[in-house]
């Protein structure tokens, strides 16, 4: 397992891999965060909520507890979060 910190702390995740491939499972603190994907990611929001902008989308997007939502990799996207909110991450 890797811990990674990004923002001043404001996001932290654990990476690991498994026989599902790589992935990280974190918790965002409140705050607005730009990503930038490497690889493609499939994001579940655990508990609480994301607004997301991603480059295709006409306007943000809402996920909440149990939804999910895809970035392709070499792509930027945005996330509003208003409450800590967890997530998983898997990467392809």
């Amino acid at each position: 397992m890797e811990v990674n910190h990004y923002f001043d702390d404001q996001v932290l995740s654990l990476s690991f891999e498994n026989s599902n491939g790589l992935s990280s499972v974190g918790v965002m603190e409140p705050g607005n965060y730009e990503f930038l994907t490497s690889q493609n990611e499939r994001m579940v929001v655990i508990s609480g909520a994301f607004l997301v902008q991603r480059e295709n989308d006409p306007e943000p997007l809402l996920y909440s507890d149990g939804e999910e939502f895809h970035v392709t990799n070499d792509q930027t996207f945005n996330v509003e979060v208003t409450e800590p909110t967890a997530y998983l991450c898997e990467y392809s």
